[in-house]
This record gives C-alpha cells, sequence and structure tokens, in this order.
C-alpha cells in the first residue's frame, strides 16, 4: 500500500469518526423541539433518497424479489430504526458525551453474540476479561444515572439496549445474503423509511408551532451526514482497507462522543467517566489478543 493510498484511508476513517462521533451532539440538538420519532423518520427517509439516487447514477438497480427486502426489513429494522429511537429517546434524559460512550459496548455485545452464532468467532480468556471490563466502565457511567432516578435511569438502558441492538444487526448482516454494498444500504435505508411510516404517522408528537431552526438544521443533518455520507464512506473504506482497518473506530467515537459533548454543548466532564471510558476502551483493546493454539 503507498503513502498517498494509506493517507486517504486515514483521512477517510477519521470522516468517518467526526461524523458518527458528533451524531449525538447533533441528536441532542434536535431533540430540544423536535420529538423522537421524526427524528428518526427523517433521518433514514432522507439518507433513503440520498442512497438510493447515488445508486441509480452509478447504473445499478434494487433488487425486486422479496427474500431480498425481507432481508433490507430485518437489518433496516434492528441497524436503523430500533437502535435510531433508543438513542435519539434516551438522549432526551442523558448526555450526548454519555450516551456515545455507552456505545462503545457494541462490539463487546457484538463478539459476545458471535460466540454463540459464527463459526470461528469463539471467546477466550482475553475476550471474557474485555467484557467484564467494558461492562464494568458501563456500570461506572451509569452509576450517577440511576442514583439521580427518574427517566435518566430508562434513558441510559434504553441505549444500552440500542447498542446491543446494533451488535445483533451485525451478526445478521454475516448471516442474510449478502448484496452490493451501495445497494444493500440503499434498500435497508428504504425499508427502515416504510417500517418506520405508519409509527410516525399515527404516534408522533410533532409541534410545528415549537420547531426551532437550530434543529431542524440538526434533523436534516443527521440524515444527510452521519447516516446518508457516513454510510457512503463505511463502505469506501472498508473496500480500500477492508474490515480489521475499520475496526479502529471502537476506540475512537467514544472519545470523539464525550469530548464534542463537552465542547459544543458544555456538558460536564467528570473524572469518573473519564476513567469508566479508559476502562471500556481498555476492554476493547483486550479482546484483540490472541490465543495461541
Amino acid at each position: 500500500m503507498s503513502s498517498n493510498s494509506a493517507l486517504f484511508n486515514w483521512f477517510f476513517l477519521l470522516c468517518l469518526v467526526t461524523l458518527w462521533g458528533t451524531s449525538f451532539v447533533f441528536t441532542a440538538i434536535s431533540v430540544e423541539s423536535v420529538d423522537p420519532l421524526t427524528v428518526v423518520f427523517s433521518r433514514v427517509f432522507i439518507a433513503a433518497l440520498i442512497l438510493t439516487s447515488v445508486v441509480y447514477l452509478r447504473g445499478d438497480r434494487l433488487p425486486f424479489d422479496g427474500k431480498n427486502w425481507l432481508a433490507f426489513t430485518i437489518m433496516g429494522f434492528f441497524g436503523n430504526v430500533f437502535p435510531f429511537f433508543l438513542i435519539t429517546w434516551g438522549q432526551l434524559s442523558v448526555n450526548s458525551g454519555i450516551a456515545g460512550m455507552i456505545m462503545a459496548i457494541m462490539p463487546l455485545m457484538t463478539m459476545l453474540m458471535a460466540h454463540y452464532f459464527i463459526d470461528g468467532e469463539d471467546l477466550n480468556r482475553y475476550k471474557i476479561i474485555g467484557f467484564t471490563f467494558g461492562i464494568t466502565g458501563i456500570a461506572i457511567l451509569l452509576g450517577p444515572v440511576f442514583e439521580g432516578g427518574g427517566r435518566a435511569v430508562l434513558g441510559g438502558i434504553a441505549i444500552f439496549i440500542a447498542a446491543t441492538s446494533y451488535a445483533v444487526n451485525t451478526i445478521l448482516v454475516r448471516r442474510l445474503p449478502r448484496f452490493s454494498p451501495m445497494v444493500g444500504a440503499a434498500g435497508v435505508m428504504i425499508a427502515a423509511s416504510i417500517t418506520i411510516l405508519p409509527i410516525w404517522l399515527t404516534q408522533t408528537t410533532l409541534d410545528v408551532d415549537q420547531l426551532s431552526l437550530r434543529s431542524v438544521n440538526s434533523v436534516i443533518w443527521l440524515g444527510i451526514g452521519p447516516t446518508a455520507i457516513a454510510t457512503m464512506i463505511l463502505f469506501t473504506v472498508i473496500e480500500r482497507a477492508g474490515p480489521t482497518f475499520l475496526s479502529t473506530i471502537n476506540y475512537m467515537i467514544p472519545v470523539v462522543a464525550f469530548f464534542a459533548g463537552a465542547y459544543i454543548l458544555s456538558e460536564p466532564v467528570e473524572i469518573s467517566s473519564l476513567f469508566a471510558l479508559v476502562i471500556i476502551l481498555s476492554g476493547i483493546a483486550l479482546t484483540r489478543f490472541r490465543v495461541d493454539a
């Protein structure tokens, strides 16, 4: 790999980390005046429009058979609609930085599930210790939340469940039929939009008179940046550098989320939160050790 190629790979990776790491800040701004269902529907609908346009501009076509669209619907639910809603709803009561750090448990939950559902992904002592570190870090993060009680407790639990949903989706992606990356991404977003549309139409609590331009702009950006553009960058990085290189984001996103919340939204920086972040990242690092046969 040439130095220029490696440089471009790191540039794309940092773009992806920035988009996903700051998405928690924009979610926090969105829910200031937009209800969670509207945030989620707008996010996946905007992304579906952009990604579908890209697919057809590239000369590709979406499939029409029911089997593929069933797979799109399953992945759209577990990888987008369900976790997006839980994160958005959770951030009504949980700081964006804390939300981003809770999401760091996702690769550890994926590792645990892969042991049971994916051949060749057995747990070893390093993975078990790493998972224990991760859960300990999450417990430290959520300690103050549980002490406060009320809706914040449910918000923290909702974000943890969202991380688990992403882990479920990761396992499903490896077991369901494979698609052309951009076609698959567009299909998943279309299916996600169709899935949430009736719920949004019947359950939304959007108050147009109370909307702020700041929140509306954040919702639009969530659809364009952290969802559509990030998806295109994601597949570019995987194609150019592979999934192992991409896994570096597991260390970087929670860090960006935490400090973006502190800098942009003036969220408090607690020593216990920093300590929890170090423990979680250490846990992720431990899972990378291999046991010699």
